[in-house]
């Protein structure tokens, strides 16, 4: 199942920018040479190795503590109830939870065994190294004899048989499948000779599984949606096939084979990154970077070490990649999200990856920021490859001697315009998050992930979103399914955008922005012609959003000229806007405060003003029971709908409904 969730314009025919900088030394025949001694030549020590070892218990802490407190007990077991539910009512996290719970165990235990050397951190856990290398093996075991390594949610076996069981004869190679490929590699690449002496005939157990359910399906078939073949290229695209080199590097013995796998990787990959613009923008949002443009980073990172060099990833395209994260930047852990994105970074994410590209190619505002983000703390979450570099990279690089406070602080840059996306972020004040934080969006309505978005605006008091965007809510069967945008988050009517005849946004590309005019670092403004994104002339509506520095405010100015009253609207006009934290309505005004924000702290919140004053204002509260909205904003959203009625005259060609609104925000006092 594809994340495109509608039909987007088609891309421009772009040079595949790997052929044009690898040519020959890319090709099958050309790596099997290149790739021989490839694991002599990865920079990720071995087992034994005292980098293994970091000083200060802070970097391993609650990893070690429930790895120790799991070991011995029962592992966990997703059954194939867990795995029908998807197709009986949509559950993806019963499956997803329990296969996540067990891949994440089995990372636990691979650290462990390897920093409980004799005398290491570990030390004192009442297990030694044997007893880890038993968890380990038991893990990964419990993988070869688990019956599909991918998700319920992706797996075609019901469309084709409707049957709710994993078919054995016909793997299915998603995200999962690649997840638990990579996972093993990894553990062969820092265990096997210690795999090999523990638990003799483990390794070619794996190494048969990994062939039959993903080398073999990724040779022989050339369907798979992810490829990008049809020119529709997202983020499975090099999260797959990222997976697929380490997978290729650690657990295929003949070097024909190898050779063809990461060969076939490299035109995916290829496919991938030609389909990037060149402001590096991702239209999925920071939270899918990380699993899109960060996975095709580490691909092309270990193709060099492989290599040896013979594959340079330092590409130009990789430049303006780097820099995409920190100008999404508001403040704390908080980011600008558009699409199925949270507001907030999650906890495992491979920062020290990020920081290391930004330190290869000079870019000191990157760095900065990685820097500043990187935890000293390793998440299991994150998966076993990045685990494993964070764990070296967090006592070495990142973070300095473990123990000692970071210095870096993050730049938070004053301004940003992706022209492909159409998204302008502005802060009031470069360098600090005090103040105003203005981000506006155009785009279209067949975005990866898509949300009903068009002409939205996020607003942020002291770094803080107070005007948002509610982002991700749990996955289902109706996530990426016909029925997408029945589920709240998805809807138009529940963004920060208007409602011309209380419309909702079409789907697909062609409901989109016209960009108007392009803001400048020095006027922070765009402006946008929305009409088009509910079906109407482009300049019916036109938004325009603003962030004036020396007044400290920001001004979203809406007019529309619209013809009359349609059939399937209303005779009004609503304006929305959705707010986190707690709203307290006045007379032509408003406050949103921080309040019920969890971890907001004491910030300052928005003064919001309107013109003009007599707009109706309705007010919608949004209980939050998702657990994933509910852990970002807290127990609430609140929309605010300005409400104007619809007064048509008629002029010599039509009837006719003009009108304006302004919102204005200031920090509170």
């Amino acid at each position: 199942m594809t994340p495109r969730t509608g039909a987007a314009p088609p891309a421009a025919t772009c040079v595949h920018p790997l052929a044009s900088s690898w040519g020959a030394a890319a090709s099958a025949s050309g790596l099997v040479s290149l790739l021989s001694g490839a694991r002599a030549r990865l920079q990720l020590p071995g087992a034994g190795d005292l980098r293994w070892r970091p000083a200060d218990a802070a970097v391993l802490g609650p990893l070690r503590e429930q790895a120790c407190d799991e070991r011995g007990k029962p592992w966990p077991q997703p059954l194939v109830s867990h795995y029908a539910r998807y197709f009986r009512d949509g559950n993806r996290t019963a499956y997803e939870g329990l296969v996540a719970a067990r891949q994440q165990r089995l990372t636990r235990a691979v650290v462990m065994a390897l920093v409980s050397d004799d005398g290491g951190p570990a030390s004192g856990t009442g297990a030694g190294p044997a007893a880890w290398l038993d968890e380990v093996i038991d893990g990964a075991y419990l993988l070869c004899e688990q019956s599909s390594w991918s998700w319920a949610a992706h797996d075609d076996v019901f469309a084709r048989s409707r049957e709710v069981v994993p078919d054995a004869g016909r793997p299915f190679l998603d995200l999962g499948a690649g997840e638990v490929a990579a996972q093993l590699a990894w553990i062969d690449y820092v265990l096997g000779g210690q795999l090999d002496e523990r638990a003799p005939g483990l390794r070619a157990r794996i190494r048969g599984e990994a062939a039959r359910r993903v080398i073999r399906p990724f040779l022989d078939r050339m369907d798979w949606h992810w490829l990008g073949l049809d020119g529709d290229v997202h983020n499975w695209n090099p999260w797959i096939h990222s997976n697929l080199i380490a997978a290729a590097l650690f657990l295929v013995d003949d070097p024909e084979t190898q050779a063809r796998t990461v060969a076939r990787c490299i035109e995916g990959l290829g496919r991938f990154l030609a389909s990037l613009p060149a402001d590096g923008a991702i239209d999925e949002g920071f939270a899918y970077w990380w699993n899109g443009a960060g996975r095709a980073l580490e691909g092309l990172a270990l193709l060099e070490q492989a290599t040896g060099g013979g594959l340079d990833a330092g590409l130009p395209v990789v430049r303006e990649l780097v820099a995409f994260p920190h100008r999404m930047h508001i403040g704390a852990n908080w980011f600008l999200n558009v699409a199925d994105g949270p507001a907030q970074a999650a906890a495992a994410l491979p920062w020290d990856m990020l920081h290391g590209w930004a330190v290869r190619l000079g870019d000191q505002d990157a760095a900065r920021h990685a820097a500043a983000m990187a935890a000293l703390r390793i998440e299991a979450a994150a998966g076993l490859g990045r685990v494993l570099h964070s764990l070296v990279a967090t006592v070495e690089e990142v973070g300095g001697e473990a123990g000692v406070e970071k210095a870096e602080t993050p730049p938070l840059v004053p301004f940003a315009w992706f022209p492909s996306v159409q998204i302008m972020v502005a802060r009031e004040t470069a360098g600090t998050s005090r103040g105003l934080f203005l981000a506006a969006k155009g785009g279209h309505n067949g975005e990866h992930h898509n949300h009903k978005d068009v002409g939205s605006v996020v607003v942020a008091a002291d770094g803080v979103p107070l005007l948002v965007d509610a982002g991700q809510p749990t996955y289902t069967a109706k996530t990426f399914g016909p029925d997408r945008y029945e589920i709240r988050a998805m809807q138009s009517a529940w963004h920060s955008v208007p409602a011309p005849f209380g419309l909702e946004q079409g789907a697909g590309g062609e409901y989109a922005a016209v960009v108007l005019a392009e803001p400048a670092p020095d006027g922070p403004t765009l402006e946008v012609a929305l009409g088009a994104a509910y079906g109407m002339r482009p300049d019916a509506w036109t938004r325009t959003s603003s962030l004036d520095r020396n007044a400290g405010k920001v001004v979203v100015a809406d007019r529309w000229d619209l013809d009359g009253a349609r059939d399937d609207g209303t005779s009004d006009v609503d304006i929305a806007y959705l707010a986190a934290g707690t709203v307290r309505l006045g007379q032509g005004a408003a406050t949103v405060l921080p309040v019920g924000i969890p971890g907001a702290g004491g910030t300052r919140g928005l003064a919001l003003r309107w013109e003009p004053a007599s707009a109706v204002v309705l007010v919608d509260e949004w209980p939050l029971d998702d657990p994933l909205l509910a852990g970002v904003w807290g127990e609430k959203l609140t929309r605010l709908r300005f409400r104007l009625p619809m007064t048509e005259e008629l002029t010599e060609t039509r009837p006719r409904a003009a009108g304006a609104f302004t919102l204005t925000a200031e920090v509170t006092p």
